[in-house]
């Protein structure tokens, strides 16, 4: 039977509904510091902690309920004759219920706060009641989260009691909330260690979503707690909701956006870009890119890195497309856009972060860097060198060559991907289709260096000027040979962009 309860909360919401609840039911409320204060401005019989232990809050608050009366009551396992007589010994009274919510340290850690300010967020008495009250489920029922109060309330009400899998699940979302707790801590303290010995990993579940990459898939989409990411810190202002592959997607076209400062467009089909194309405005970007791979961008997303305007919104509501995401839309665009009901629309509130990417096997996750560095050098290793022009669309094409999954070739003329062809075994392969869907480009871009001169010889068949890739083959020599052979010009980089 519920007699005693602690509470002792930093989030407030739902809080007196549920003390009223507990008062009616004749149950004792112990409390702390704002909390005590908060129950007792309205109305709410409620007894101070340090009443009950007989010390008083200690180091600025910092000690206030880590007492043995406190954990004892919390820690009793009632159906133990040694513990019931033990605790009764000493005078300590069983707590059979706990509700604490933690500082908010994920919000404070962002925040323009001292590290000693961050520091003192670290919540230490909390934890250790919650982590008590979890491990005595059984006879304690303990609430981290405010949503989960309603039922609790119901089952007492209903049956006098809660029962055994309520407590049970409770008891776990102790652990699942300390666990992304101390992970957050964990990597504050840590932030300069990049391959700390254990991964320690904080995200919070955003949505549930309908799908995973398959409609027989489950899937739910999960934030990380601290920091901030483009994936994140974004805004939807039209559409339906987004999928699983729709965020995907998302976050490949806005990477690549996110490489230039020239007015850039580029869109994505199956986390590939099909066409990415700059331009003197958003339409005329968009255009170029449209016309790189017209059927492949249908019931894609399109990206863009400036404001989207009403000339652009015009041509972009006369295909079927998934999603629109640009940093700005002025009012004109809003309006002709969210004529479509089902497109998302979406504003990219940041750029990448650049951090870390992870990527799960069976039994393990791989975590690295990601790929940042576009180039190393320039080094001109063919008797022609590039025009200007050419150099222009070669850095262009390596930008792109980067988000194309490997092997990867890129054709490119006057700031517009013609061609893109990833993902095949041979290099060869891809180089011969993304060559022939290009037809009239003017250089290539590889996201690795030519094991053969097979590439060269066919890049000569479609007039191709110039070529960039990484170098570093043992055969090098035979792939600039060919180059001088039919005057093409190539530069090597000393950056290998594979993507698998």
């Amino acid at each position: 039977m519920l007699k005693r309860a602690l509470i002792s909360v930093y989030d407030k919401t739902n809080l007196l509904p549920l003390a009223e609840f507990l008062v009616n039911k004749d149950v004792e409320i112990l409390s702390t510091g704002g909390t005590y204060k908060f129950l007792k401005e309205n109305g709410i019989a409620v007894t101070e902690v340090s009443e009950v232990t007989g010390f008083e809050e200690i180091l600025d608050g910092r000690v206030k309920t880590l007492h043995p009366i406190i954990h004892g009551g919390i820690l009793a396992i009632r159906d133990n004759s040694e513990h019931m007589e033990t605790i009764g010994r000493k005078g300590i009274t069983p707590i059979d219920m706990v509700v604490v919510n933690l500082y908010p340290f994920f919000n404070k850690v962002e925040e323009n706060i001292s590290f000693d300010e961050k520091v003192e967020f670290i919540d230490i008495g909390g934890p250790t009641m919650i982590r008590a009250a979890a491990k005595n489920f059984r006879d304690v029922i303990v609430l981290t989260n405010t949503s989960d109060y309603e039922i609790v309330m119901k089952e007492l009400q209903e049956t006098g009691e809660v029962d055994f899998g309520t407590r049970k699940k409770l008891a776990g979302k102790v652990f699942n909330l300390m666990s992304a707790y101390d992970a957050a801590i964990s990597n504050f303290l840590l932030e300069e260690e990049n391959y700390p010995e254990y991964l320690t990993i904080s995200y919070k579940k955003e949505l549930n979503l309908r799908y995973g990459e398959n409609p027989h898939q489950s899937a739910s989409y999960y934030t990380q707690t601290t920091g901030k990411g483009a994936m994140k810190n974004f805004v939807q202002l039209n559409g339906k909701e987004l999928s699983y592959n729709n965020i995907k997607d998302m976050d490949v076209a806005w990477n690549i956006i996110c490489d230039f400062q020239e007015t850039v467009c580029c869109a994505v089909k199956h986390n590939t870009p099909c066409g990415v194309a700059l331009g003197t405005n958003v339409k005329e970007a968009y255009l170029k890119a449209y016309k790189c791979d017209e059927m492949s961008i249908f019931g894609g997303i399109v990206a863009f890195n400036k404001k989207v305007d009403k000339c652009a919104a015009e041509e972009l509501v006369k295909i079927f497309l998934e999603i629109v995401i640009a940093p700005e839309f002025d009012e004109e665009a809003l309006e002709i856009l969210k004529g479509k009901k089902n497109l998302r629309v979406i504003k990219g509130e940041i750029e990448p972060q650049n951090g870390f990417e992870f990527a799960s096997v069976d039994g393990g996750i791989l975590v690295q860097e990601r790929d940042n560095k576009l180039m190393e050098h320039i080094d001109y290793v063919t008797e022609n060198k590039p025009s200007v022009e050419q150099m222009t669309d070669l850095v262009f094409g390596m930008k792109v060559c980067k988000y194309v999954k490997s092997n990867a070739i890129v054709v490119v003329k006057d700031g517009m991907a013609k061609g893109i062809a990833g993902g095949q075994t041979n290099r060869i392969w891809a180089a011969a289709q993304a060559l022939d869907r290009a037809k009239d480009g003017v250089i290539i871009a590889s996201d690795a260096f030519f094991p053969f001169g097979d590439v060269v010889d066919e890049a000569a068949k479609y007039k191709i000027k110039a070529i960039i890739q990484p170098g570093g083959s043992i055969r090098d020599t035979e792939s600039i040979e060919a180059c001088n052979k039919y005057g093409i010009s190539m530069v090597f980089t000393g950056v290998r962009h594979f993507k698998h």
